[in-house]
């Protein structure tokens, strides 16, 4: 497949590229900065471009199978509108390059999950994430109503550790405590769903 990824430099970005190129996909990475690439450099065709901006993505997004965004806002704790405004720059690109296939990642504990939560992870949700997932509300669901053949990945919280490759993904999942999931495992879902109609117009949620 020919994929496009936003999002590409940054911690679960970077394990898709990786997939992705090691699978046999031909990938364009949508970055701010090719630098910040490294070693995956080689085996991508780096884009400079604001994922904010519906222009820079629609100049790149034509003749792509899937685009896929891993955009995240790392340690912040300030949602500086990122997520309502790259949805709406995304869609927006999309269409006008006639891309149907989007996978995009947000979090469990977003918008109607919330409800799901355990009392650990509602405890953090409404402080320390209140801002961002107020945001990523708005852009899930401006995704799900896009008309695009759509996937939003809602994974726990995320750790640097390696991939297991024994997570768990479904619509909905019993929560208890503060359960986690690699950043590498999320990746490996995200590439899978891409290239299976198994998730479209579905909102899974993945932990270990």
């Amino acid at each position: 497949m020919k994929l496009l990824v936003l999002g590409a430099t940054g911690p679960t970005g970077r394990h898709l590229v990786d997939m992705a190129v090691r699978s046999g996909d031909s990938v364009t990475a949508f970055v701010r900065n090719p630098d910040a690439l490294g070693d995956l450099a080689e085996g991508v065709t780096p884009v400079i471009g604001d994922a904010t901006s519906q222009r820079d993505i629609a100049a790149v997004a034509a003749g792509h199978d899937a685009i896929l965004s891993a955009l995240g806002r790392g340690n912040s704790v300030t949602a500086d509108g990122l997520f309502t405004r790259s949805s709406a720059a995304l869609i927006g690109a999309a269409g006008a390059a006639d891309v149907s296939r989007l996978v995009w990642l947000s979090s469990f504990g977003v918008g109607h999950t919330y409800a799901w939560a355990s009392t650990a992870q509602k405890l953090i949700y409404r402080t320390v994430t209140r801002a961002i997932y107020a945001d990523k509300e708005i852009a899930d669901e401006r995704i799900r109503n896009s008309g695009l053949d759509w996937t939003v990945v809602l994974p726990t919280r995320l750790t640097h550790g390696p991939a297991k490759g024994t997570f768990q993904a479904d619509d909905r999942l019993p929560m208890k405590g503060n359960p986690t999931i690699s950043r590498a495992d999320v990746a490996a879902f995200m590439h899978q769903a891409a290239h299976s109609d198994e998730w479209i117009h579905r909102s899974p949620v993945i932990t270990d």
